[in-house]
């Protein structure tokens, strides 16, 4: 039985964590939120520790034996916490992205070699059973076979969310880093290393382009904006659209989310996980193309893009 702590049990994603380490037969010893409404404790570990206070918290992990370190905060902290689990010596369990830029990425790669302890990051889709048949099949192809592919993923969100870190590119990396970034990463791990990156549209609340992969050519289109999810969607009172054409035929993925936290936990426990050399890619385009202005609306482009240009 491993000892976990927690940091950020308040956010949206930590219930899955602590359901993972739950699964997974381990033992949460303390968490942190500077929020204190995290009553979801009680589901899971109610016996756990609890701060709002960051540096009881750091002070509670620096003298206890503790095994892992899960990051459930805002993107832009998880640089900070990851050094902070790093130096309480503890190995590291961090929610996407890892970190948000190329500095950032440099400086947990000299952490972790100088504190002998391993970061991992959650690329879930990565264990998703009809996505790792999916590689298979690709790595079977002619190797200079060029795939043609549309990705398209529309999640709607509310004015909440721009008054929140998530809308703020600093904080969260933009539209493409907070809802695409484990759909880049799954592409690159199937198709290859990024040959090129075009952006055709690049706005706080959506954005689309071409990236040309080793062996794909994608046409991508991400959207917070519920008016972009077709009308025969909506009319089913659906607020989220993913679709993933390969070669004009759908891939259908759509179930199977249900357990992929637990199923990451069970890899790194068996020293499997993915680290910082695995999360680069994604990291690296995802903050490539937050920073690029739209520069054109050429004919080869995402059918929705007509829509939301």
């Amino acid at each position: 039985m491993k000892n976990f702590a927690l940091i950020g049990a308040a956010g949206f994603v930590a219930e899955r964590h602590l359901r993972a380490i739950k699964d997974t037969e381990n033992r949460l010893l303390v968490a942190t939120d500077p929020f204190d409404v995290v009553g979801r404790l009680d589901n899971y570990f109610p016996d756990s520790e609890f701060f709002t206070d960051f540096q009881q918290f750091e002070h509670y992990i620096s003298s206890r034996p503790i095994d892992f370190t899960s990051i459930c905060t805002p993107n832009y902290l998880h640089a900070m916490h990851i050094q902070t689990a790093l130096h309480a010596d503890t190995d590291v369990i961090c929610e996407k992205p890892m970190v948000l830029n190329p500095g950032e990425l440099e400086a947990i790669d000299k952490a972790q070699e100088q504190s002998g302890k391993k970061v991992f990051n959650i690329l879930q889709l990565r264990l998703h059973p009809a996505i790792i048949a999916l590689k298979e099949k690709i790595a079977h192809a002619p190797k200079d076979r060029l795939f043609d592919i549309e990705l398209t993923y529309i999640t709607s969100r509310g004015k909440w969310y721009f008054e929140s870190w998530k809308g703020d590119d600093l904080k969260s990396g933009g539209v493409v880093c907070n809802i695409g970034i484990h759909f880049f990463d799954m592409l690159i791990w199937i198709f290859g290393d990024v040959q090129k990156s075009d952006v055709q549209l690049n706005q706080v609340d959506k954005a689309s382009g071409i990236l040309e992969l080793k062996n794909a050519r994608v046409r991508w289109f991400l959207s917070l904006d519920e008016n972009d999810i077709p009308q025969k969607i909506r009319q089913k009172g659906q607020r989220t659209y993913r679709s993933l054409q390969l070669n004009g035929e759908n891939f259908e993925f759509s179930d199977g989310f249900t357990d992929l936290h637990t199923l990451s936990y069970q890899q790194i426990l068996a020293g499997k996980g993915f680290g910082p050399h695995e999360a680069r890619p994604s990291i690296l385009l995802t903050h490539e193309i937050t920073n690029t202005p739209a520069f054109r609306f050429s004919e080869d482009h995402h059918p929705f893009l007509e829509k939301a240009h």
